[in-house]
């Protein structure tokens, strides 16, 4: 009797432990060994020297319709600890229709010691980008969002692992949103939404873009906040004007095209606002969804991409990972509904979803861990993060959304042409129920005939 309840419940089970050892295998497990190498690595961090001289800098601000938040980026960058006799600031306004140039006026009159120029430009931040880099004195050049403030040590810690290790071409800072302004938010799902996001950013940068630093697999430098050697930016073909993921391909230029080191510079901050709501994370995600996908079609033209370079090229699995398994993932979320249809146990589907969830939970956790550590030298980070202990429980759902986002971002890759701004959440709701109710329509129709 045991062997027949045995049986059985393996013969149920089988499907679904096909789909279920996806995320175990890709996700639960690397992590946790990568943690490990996280940890170890941290501890035995090399410590930064302070040269004798240090060098002129660059900060390029592209500016669009910036009116409401110029004023304080500029501001963080007048407040940093780096000299400001040694740091160019160059705004580069790409056709803005607001009152952005009167804030430059203002900040310029406020920071009278900041070395400051403005530039107009082509409509397009790739190519505010291009044209401020040409006017660029600085030794590095360092690019910022106009949306953001940075941290009052960010662009000395920059410059110093610049300095520190000629290996480095380029390097990304820590992107994380404005605990200040999370605070302000009164909606209750915006905050929990806002707070995911922050979690997110935290272990998506402090974790996981660390660990990609160590092998050179950085796949993509921050747009928000990224940095280069003057000398190296200047042999590439620039930003990429026919992509919305012109950070992706500067990024695949550097490390694929030159040869040169990404990394990752996990001590400087740029706090950026956090996201307005689910509709501003539906169009953002389909656009890093779709920058990535062009980027990538793009270097696959130049180079064999195949399944068998899963264990050689890291771009390989890092596509197989975030697209191939995305839709048997989407199949194993879904398939529930169906699967019960087929009198499949509904106890052995929810305690499989259960123990999916738990090791989810368990991996939020570790990072959760991992990203704390590394917070101590930003006492004030490390308090708000410590307190969003609670996220471990949501985030495997807010992870849930973003992948059934970028699932959609993935088939209006497919279908659309490239567009900086998707279209928005509520548009495509609308036209999804408006093809139900005619498909709807037509069967009665047929049925009728």
């Amino acid at each position: 009797m045991i062997s027949y309840w045995m049986d059985l419940t393996l013969l149920k089970m089988g499907f679904w432990i096909t789909w279920t050892i996806i995320p175990v295998v890709v996700e639960i497990i690397p992590a946790f060994v990568s943690s490990i190498h996280l940890l170890f690595s941290y501890y035995n961090r090399p410590k930064l020297i302070i040269p004798k001289k240090l060098p002129m800098i660059t900060v390029i601000v592209p500016v669009y319709n910036s009116a409401d938040t110029l004023f304080e980026c500029i501001e963080s960058i007048a407040r940093s600890t780096y000299p400001t006799n040694l740091t160019q600031v160059i705004i580069a306004d790409n056709q803005s229709t607001d009152d952005s140039f009167a804030v430059f006026n203002d900040a310029q009159n406020t920071f009278s010691n900041l070395n400051m120029q403005i530039i107009h430009t082509d409509k397009g931040k790739a190519q505010a980008l291009n044209s401020a880099i040409y006017g660029a004195i600085g030794k590095y050049i360092i690019n910022i969002d106009s949306d953001g403030i940075l941290d009052e040590k960010a662009l000395m810690n920059m410059t110093l692992r610049f300095e520190n290790n000629e290996k480095v071409a380029a390097m990304t800072g820590t992107i994380l949103s404005n605990r200040r302004l999370i605070k302000k938010i009164s909606g209750c799902w915006h905050k929990i939404i806002a707070e995911n996001e922050y979690y997110e950013y935290a272990q998506a940068f402090l974790s996981g873009r660390t660990i990609e630093s160590f092998k050179n697999e950085l796949f993509t430098m921050s747009g928000a906040f990224s940095a280069f050697r003057r000398d190296v930016l200047l042999r590439t073909f620039m930003y990429n004007t026919s992509t919305v993921g012109e950070d992706t391909d500067m990024t695949f230029q550097l490390r694929q095209r030159l040869g040169e080191q990404v990394v990752l510079c996990p001590d400087a901050i740029f706090y950026i606002e956090p996201i307005s709501g689910i509709g501003e994370l539906y169009t953002q995600r389909q656009r890093w969804q779709r920058g990535q996908l062009e980027t990538s079609k793009n270097f696959a033209e130049k180079k064999t991409v195949g399944l068998m370079s899963f264990f050689k090229n890291f771009v390989v699995r890092r596509l197989i990972i975030d697209h191939t398994f995305m839709f048997p993932k989407m199949i194993w979320f879904f398939a529930t509904f169906v699967l019960l249809f087929f009198r499949y146990s509904p106890v052995i589907l929810l305690v499989s979803y259960l123990l999916i969830y738990i090791l989810y939970v368990l991996v939020c956790t570790l990072n959760y861990v991992c990203v704390r550590i590394l917070l101590q030298p930003f006492p004030d980070e490390k308090i708000y993060y410590k307190k969003l202990w609670w996220v471990v429980f949501t985030f495997p759902w807010y992870n849930l959304i973003c992948s059934i986002i970028r699932f959609i971002g993935a088939i209006n890759t497919i279908t659309r042409p490239t567009n900086w701004n998707s279209e928005k959440f509520s548009v495509e709701a609308k036209r999804l129920v408006t093809r139900v109710k005619d498909d709807i329509k037509n069967l009665r129709d047929d049925k009728n005939d």
